[in-house]
């Protein structure tokens, strides 16, 4: 690899492929951030979807990233920070930017023409469950670690979790945003967040499998999952940790307020459970101001479209950038990295329903929200 490649934050080629055919691969490229998606990888990504999507030539998108830890980790939250300092109390122009491009790039991915095969190895969490989220062919592998724990920063499952979270099994949805709960491949196929299981050391034979196709205009994502399926491991995939609990989670998660589903889960025994435990611990340290965010997108977003839905969370996203709860958190656990952050309520029942409504309330009117054409 060149110098001037391994500067490109994101890798952008196409492989020679059967019938006259290419696979176009984007590959993120800052292994040591852990792939977390910054402004000009978004737009890298979206130039080259763009350019795809017009391509006669191009069968196929793979996404994959550089290194064996994470896929992608997230969003470049250091830079939100900065620019939350600078414009405090203010929406900062560079989240609307940001937030605009990362939901125009997911959007982008779930409606693409073509079918887009995105490798979830290992970390895959907030901005990187956007980007596998809503391909098409989705693999995860034994050392995937999927998560929308967002929150620890007092920010909120974006990306789309407005739309997917409350489409997952039961009342998982609402569980994992609430607690952050860490997720295996086994949960991501059984929560329908992932399509498929393969090893992790198939990546280059996958790719390779894919381009000794000789692709027909008329059944690529058939084709595709074929190859798939053809490297698929299922029997070494671990068991779903959520199906077990799934009856538990759907019982604490049913009452019908947020902090009688907040203390339901508080009382949940989870002496002899790790990932009960781990679940109780990050929501009891997390923003009791996005627990009432992450209550209230499930609430809304189970009946909007997927437009809607990420035209609502660029409203949201921009309101937690002049509130001061996301910068605050932010800086306790990555920029001082104190672990106690000073959140403005100390528990949900405290947080008034006025604050939460500000977060819904558009800075924009309907014609000049930044995503109105999104869908159009």
């Amino acid at each position: 690899m060149s110098e001037d490649a391994e500067a490109l934050p994101v890798l952008i080629s196409e492989a020679d492929a059967g019938n006259g055919k290419k696979v176009g691969i984007l590959t993120l490229n800052k292994p040591k951030a852990l792939n977390a998606l910054d402004l000009a990888m978004a737009e890298l990504m979206l130039d080259a979807l763009k350019d795809f999507a017009t391509r006669e030539d191009i069968a196929c998108v793979f996404i994959d990233a550089e290194g064996e830890k994470a896929f992608c980790a997230g969003g470049d939250v250091v830079s939100m920070h900065e620019a939350m300092l600078r414009d405090k109390g203010a929406i900062p122009a560079f989240l609307k930017t940001f937030f605009s491009v990362e939901y125009t790039l997911d959007y982008t991915i779930r409606t693409f023409n073509k079918p887009i095969i995105v490798w979830g190895t290992g970390i895959v969490m907030g901005g990187g469950m956007g980007l596998m989220s809503g391909a098409s062919h989705r693999i995860v592998t034994e050392t995937s670690r999927l998560a929308m724990p967002e929150i620890t920063i007092g920010l909120y499952p974006d990306v789309g979790g407005s739309y997917f979270l409350p489409r997952l099994p039961g009342k998982s949805g609402l569980f994992l945003g609430l607690t952050g709960a860490s997720m295996n491949a086994g949960d991501a196929r059984y929560l329908g967040l992932a399509d498929h299981f393969v090893t992790s050391d198939k990546r280059q034979q996958l790719l390779d499998t894919l381009c000794e196709q000789a692709w027909q205009d008329d059944d690529v994502d058939e084709q595709v999952a074929g190859v798939i399926n053809s490297l698929s491991d299922a029997d070494e995939m671990p068991a779903s940790v959520v199906e077990t609990h799934q009856s538990l989670i759907d019982d604490v998660c049913s009452h019908d307020s947020l902090p009688a589903i907040v203390d339901a889960i508080n009382a949940m025994d989870s002496a002899d459970d790790k990932w009960l435990a781990r679940a109780q611990k990050t929501l009891a340290g997390g923003s009791p101001i996005t627990a009432h965010l992450v209550y209230q997108q499930c609430q809304r977003g189970a009946h909007m479209s997927l437009a809607d839905c990420f035209r609502m969370e660029l409203i949201m996203s921009c309101r937690c950038g002049e509130a001061g709860e996301f910068q605050e958190g932010v800086r306790a656990l990555l920029i001082d990295k104190d672990n106690s952050p000073n959140w403005k309520y100390a528990s949900v029942a405290e947080v008034p329903d006025a604050v939460v409504d500000t977060f819904f309330t558009s800075p924009w009117d309907s014609a000049s929200h930044p995503l109105t054409t999104l869908g159009e």
